[in-house]
C-alpha cells in the first residue's frame, strides 16, 4: 500500500514539472513571435513619422516589452525552483519515515543513500558556521588578523597591493573584477528577487547598482570568502546590509538586514596639548563634515595643561556663535600628555543615557561624511569593533617640490603611492561603543606619553570574542605634520617614532632621488655639455 502511494507521489511530482515546463515554454513562443511586416510599417509610418525618432521608439516599446516578458519568466523559475525543492524535501522527508519504520520499497534505497542536495547545504553551512561570519574568533596576536578589502563599482581599496603598489585602483585581474561584479550583480538579485519578501524587510524599491555605497571581502584560505555588501536605503539614513559567503563554491546568503541609523550619534574624542594651528584646521573640517553635512555628532576635548588652552576655547566660542553648534566638551588635565589617559578621560566622561558610539580620533586626522556613516555601519554594541586603515599623506614640500605653490589640503587628498600610503601598522582611530570600551577594560594607563597604549587595547579585543573590522577607509586621511621625537622617550618607543618619522616623509623613489640627488645633478649637467658640444 505505501509503495503504491510513494509511486503515486513520484509521478504526481513529474506531472507538474512537467505541466509547469510546457507552459513555461508555450510563454517563450508567444513573446518572442515576431511582428508582421505590415504591422511594423503601420507603426512606423503612424503620423507620417519616417525618421530616425520613429525607429528608436519602436526599439524603444520593443526592449520595453522583452524586459517585461524576462522578469515575468525570472519569477516563474523562481517559483518553480521553490516548489520543486519543497516537493523533494516531502519525498525526503517521506523516504526517511518508510527507513526508520523498515518499509521501504525495494528499487528506492539508492535515492535514500545517495547525497542530496540537503547534504550540499548542511555541508556550505558548516563552513559558514566555522568561518569568522557571524561572531568573532579568537586570535593570537595582530599578525593572525585577515583584513578586510573595501570596494566599490569601480575601485578597490586594499592593503595587499601586489605589483602595482597601488593603494586604490581598477581590479586588474580578470578573475578579480568578475567576481567582484558578480558578487554585487548576486547581491541585487537576492534584494529585487520574491523570496525577499519572506524576511522581515519590505521592499519598497528596486534595486539597482547605483544604489550600491561599499563592500568588504575578505577570504579565509580553508573556509571561504565573506561579502559584506551596503545599499542605500528608502531614506537618507536607511541603509541595507547583506552578507554573503562564497564558500568555495556558489554564494550563499547570510542574512539581510534593513539599518537605521538616524539615532545613532557618535561622540569624537580628541586628545589634546599645545598643537592649536592644527586644532584649527580640524575644527574647519569639522564644522563642514560634521555640522554642516552629518548633524549627529559630539565633540569631547580633552586638553592636557594651560598653554594655549585660550586659543582652543575661543575656537570653540566662534562655532559656537557662527553655527548654534552646542554638543562640545572641553576637558582639562593639568597633567603630561598622555594620548590613553586623554582617550580614556573622555570615554569616561559621557553621562547621557544611551550607549554612545565612539571616535577615538587624532587633531592632525582629516575625514569625511561618508567615513562617519562607514563608523556607524561596522560597529555595532557587544558584536563588533571598527578599526579603520587610514591613508597616511606624505610631506607635501617633498611632493610637492616642484610646484611654485602647494595645494590646498582638500586637492593634496589624492590616494596614490606618490602622495601617501596605507597605515597598516597604525591602531589608534577606532569606532567602538562606549559599553565595549568599558567591558574590555580601556587603556593600559600606566603608558606615558607617545606609542603602544592603541596597540594595547587593539590586542584587547583580539584576543575576545568580539569581531574586529579591519579594511582601508576611502574618507580617513592623516595629514603630514613635522614629528619629534622627545629624547626621553625609552628606547623601543624612539626607534618606533623614528621608523614612523622615516615612513612618512616621502615614497621610497622620493626619498632615493633626495639622497642621489647630487649624482642626479652631475648627470643632467654632463648631458647638457654633451648636447651643447653636438
Amino acid at each position: 500500500m505505501f509503495k503504491r502511494w510513494l509511486l503515486a507521489l513520484l509521478a504526481r511530482v513529474g506531472l507538474i514539472v512537467l505541466g509547469l515546463c510546457c507552459c513555461l515554454f508555450l510563454f517563450y513562443l508567444l513573446a518572442c513571435k515576431p511582428t508582421s511586416r505590415s504591422s511594423q510599417q503601420s507603426l512606423l509610418w503612424s503620423g507620417g513619422a519616417t525618421s530616425k525618432e520613429g525607429y528608436m521608439a519602436l526599439l524603444q516599446e520593443r526592449e520595453d516589452s522583452h524586459r517585461h516578458y524576462i522578469n515575468s519568466l525570472t519569477k516563474q523559475i523562481a517559483q518553480l525552483k521553490e516548489a520543486l525543492q519543497e516537493r523533494t524535501q516531502q519525498l525526503q522527508e517521506s523516504l526517511d519515515k518508510a527507513k526508520t519504520k523498515g518499509i521501504l520499497p525495494q528499487g528506492l534505497e539508492s535515492l535514500h543513500k545517495t547525497p542530496t542536495q540537503s547534504d550540499l547545504r548542511e555541508f556550505f553551512r558548516s563552513q559558514l558556521n566555522q568561518a569568522e561570519v557571524n561572531s568573532g574568533v579568537k586570535l593570537p596576536s595582530e599578525y593572525a588578523v585577515i583584513p578586510f578589502d573595501t570596494f566599490t563599482l569601480h575601485r578597490v581599496y586594499q592593503l595587499e597591493t601586489g605589483l602595482t603598489r597601488h593603494p586604490e585602483e581598477r581590479p586588474v585581474r580578470r578573475d578579480r573584477r568578475d567576481e567582484l561584479i558578480g558578487t554585487v550583480e548576486t547581491a541585487l538579485h537576492v534584494l529585487n528577487g520574491p523570496q525577499q519578501h519572506t524576511d522581515n524587510t519590505r521592499r519598497k524599491h528596486t534595486y539597482s547598482p547605483s544604489d550600491f555605497i561599499e563592500g568588504l571581502t575578505r577570504t579565509e584560505r580553508d573556509r571561504g570568502t565573506v561579502y559584506e555588501l551596503m545599499f542605500k536605503g528608502d531614506g537618507p539614513q536607511d541603509f541595507t546590509r547583506l552578507m554573503l559567503f562564497r564558500p568555495f563554491g556558489p554564494v550563499a546568503k547570510v542574512k539581510s538586514e534593513t539599518l537605521d541609523m538616524r539615532s545613532i550619534l557618535i561622540n569624537i574624542i580628541v586628545p589634546l596639548s599645545k598643537r592649536s594651528d592644527a586644532f584649527r584646521q580640524f575644527i574647519n573640517n569639522f564644522r563642514e563634515v560634521c555640522i554642516q553635512q552629518d548633524g549627529r555628532v559630539h565633540l569631547t576635548v580633552v586638553y592636557f595643561g594651560r598653554d594655549q588652552i585660550d586659543q582652543v576655547k575661543a575656537m570653540l566660542d566662534q562655532t559656537t556663535r557662527e553655527t548654534r553648534f552646542r554638543s562640545f566638551t572641553l576637558i582639562q588635565l593639568n597633567e603630561e600628555f598622555s594620548r590613553g589617559r586623554g582617550l580614556e578621560v573622555g570615554a569616561r566622561a559621557w553621562r547621557r543615557s544611551q550607549n554612545v558610539l565612539l571616535f577615538f580620533c587624532d587633531v592632525d586626522i582629516h575625514f569625511t561624511a561618508d567615513f562617519l556613516t562607514s563608523c556607524r555601519l561596522n560597529a555595532e554594541p557587544g558584536k563588533k569593533v571598527y578599526y579603520p586603515v587610514l591613508f597616511s599623506q606624505y610631506n607635501p614640500s617633498i611632493i610637492y617640490r616642484n610646484h611654485t605653490v602647494l595645494p590646498s589640503v582638500q586637492k593634496q587628498l589624492v590616494m596614490r603611492k606618490e602622495t601617501g600610503f596605507w597605515r597598516d601598522f597604525g591602531f589608534g582611530m577606532t569606532c567602538q561603543y562606549r559599553s565595549d570600551f568599558l567591558n574590555i577594560g580601556g587603556f593600559d594607563r600606566n603608558i606615558k606619553g607617545w606609542g603602544l597604549e592603541d596597540v594595547h587595547l587593539y590586542r584587547k579585543y583580539l584576543h575576545s570574542k568580539l569581531m574586529v573590522i579591519r579594511s582601508p577607509s576611502r574618507g580617513l586621511f592623516h595629514l603630514w605634520h613635522e614629528k619629534n621625537c622627545a629624547d626621553e622617550l625609552p628606547p623601543d618607543k624612539y626607534k618606533m617614532c623614528m621608523q614612523t618619522k622615516a615612513m612618512s616623509e616621502a615614497s621610497h623613489s622620493q626619498l632615493g632621488e633626495l639622497f642621489f640627488r647630487r649624482e642626479i645633478e652631475l648627470h643632467l649637467n654632463a648631458q647638457k655639455q654633451k648636447n651643447r658640444g653636438t
